[in-house]
């Protein structure tokens, strides 16, 4: 028996932040796309294995899109983390990310010019877009400096080419969200394995050490401006509430509408991060030191943080989320419910236990 219910295309489906966006969805029929059916959801879905890497994803998505008639498309595909997703080849993975994206973006466009009424499109895009060494929090109509990095530079590519087409959609309604590191009990990325101290590679040492629960040191050169650089976190059920808030909100004048996602209150400094979490600090003499450091570990698969992530791990970026709290209004703290420190204190419940008595790598 067909549902009744509206439906809604979500790419990416399986990662850390579909699994907490999926219970948010019961007013939806929700198709799920992803190279792996989603683990444990609670939610009822109908999923197909879709590769956004594959030139035929486009039409496979027109398709669904027309058959279904959805009425929204929720865009969390993306690689971050190489070595947990296995795509280590970087012209597969900008293949996945940013020309995956813009095939998402064509089918809504093919959809609607024949008839369809895919009316809202949200795009999952990053505050690494604003580059790794900011002066000021960034403000969402900033310059993307995004550099070196290859999932910073790939996030902001596929911003700017959302921003590209977004009033040649027919109609369709775009979000660009930009949220800055996620964190919860659950979520794995390299940067807060990279604050917990997590070793979290692919090699036998990585393995071992966490094995014999031992944490990394936070590495970073010498010189106090290091310890005051500045982060935030935000909590992924955070970052899905705000897209079902998206979802659920009434046609905006703006075609396009972008806003930063990040804890609430006060953003915290790598100091703070590592008295907070219990990571040893490990200064090094030089930047270039440091550098050589984290590509050692790199290669011999103690980490799963790329060499070309250094800029953002020595770097300060923070975000105005001003406009998202004037956007959302009263409901803002319903939505947005925990702080940056809050948001990195869960971060550390799925492995406490195992950490309380672990020798800590000096």
């Amino acid at each position: 028996m067909a549902s009744t219910k509206p439906s809604l295309l979500v790419t990416g489906v399986s990662g850390d932040l579909g699994k907490s966006l999926l219970p948010l969805l019961e007013g939806f029929h929700v198709i799920g796309l992803d190279t792996r059916p989603p683990a444990d959801s609670l939610a009822s879905i109908e999923f197909e294995n879709v590769d956004l890497g594959q030139e035929s994803s486009c039409q496979r998505m027109a398709e669904i899109l027309r058959e279904t008639k959805a009425v929204g498309v929720v865009h969390l595909a993306f690689i971050l983390d190489p070595v947990r997703m296995g795509v280590l080849d970087r012209d597969r993975m900008w293949r996945i990310n940013v020309a995956g994206t813009a095939r998402v973006v064509e089918a809504i466009a093919e959809v609607n010019r024949m008839g369809g009424h895919v009316a809202k499109f949200i795009h999952l895009s990053s505050v690494a877009v604003y580059g790794p060494d900011l002066k000021r929090p960034a403000r969402e109509n900033d310059p993307l400096n995004a550099h070196t990095l290859a999932y910073a530079v790939h996030k902001r590519d596929a911003d700017l080419a959302v921003q590209a087409r977004a009033r040649d959609l027919g109609g369709c309604e775009v979000y660009i969200l930009r949220p800055h590191i996620f964190a919860g009990a659950n979520v794995q990325n390299y940067m807060i394995n990279c604050v917990r101290g997590t070793a979290y590679g692919a090699g036998r040492v990585a393995k071992m050490l966490m094995r014999r629960g031992k944490r990394l040191p936070m590495l970073l050169p010498a010189g106090k401006a290091y310890l005051r650089n500045q982060m935030q976190f935000v909590h992924v059920d955070d970052v899905a509430r705000v897209i079902a808030w998206a979802l659920r909100r009434p046609k905006s004048r703006d075609p396009l509408t972008i806003l930063n996602v990040a804890g609430d209150g006060e953003p915290l400094t790598v100091e703070q991060c590592s008295k907070l979490v219990g990571t040893n600090l490990k200064r090094v003499p030089t930047q270039v030191l440091c550098r050589k450091v984290i590509n050692l570990m790199w290669r011999w698969g103690i980490t799963s943080v790329p060499p070309d992530a250094f800029p953002y791990l020595i770097g300060s970026y923070t975000m105005d989320t001003s406009k998202l709290h004037t956007l959302i209004g009263k409901e803002y703290h319903d939505i947005v419910r925990y702080t940056s420190e809050a948001a990195l204190t869960e971060s550390l419940s799925h492995t406490s236990a195992e950490m309380s008595h672990a020798e800590t790598l000096t």
